[in-house]
């Protein structure tokens, strides 16, 4: 599992990243607090509070590619 924290304060940010997230076979989580979101659902996201960073939690170890495409949204 790989991890990192980033930033979608936006909504045109927030369909970038799904529109990268879906594209990927393996699982991938967003966290906000205590509350856990597929990170492929653009409605889950939008249930998190987004003025704060968000976790985004990768289960795969094959992910360099796609941890190099959310690179843009780190926080």
């Amino acid at each position: 599992m790989k991890s990192i924290k980033i930033s979608l304060e936006m909504a045109q940010k927030v369909k970038e990243f799904v529109a990268i997230t879906q594209e990927s076979e393996c699982e991938i989580l967003l966290k906000s607090g205590k509350y856990v979101v597929d990170a492929k659902s653009i409605l889950g996201i939008f249930s998190l509070d987004l003025s704060k960073p968000l976790i985004v939690e990768i289960y795969s170890d094959d992910c360099a590619d796609l941890l190099a495409s959310l690179a843009k949204f780190a926080a």
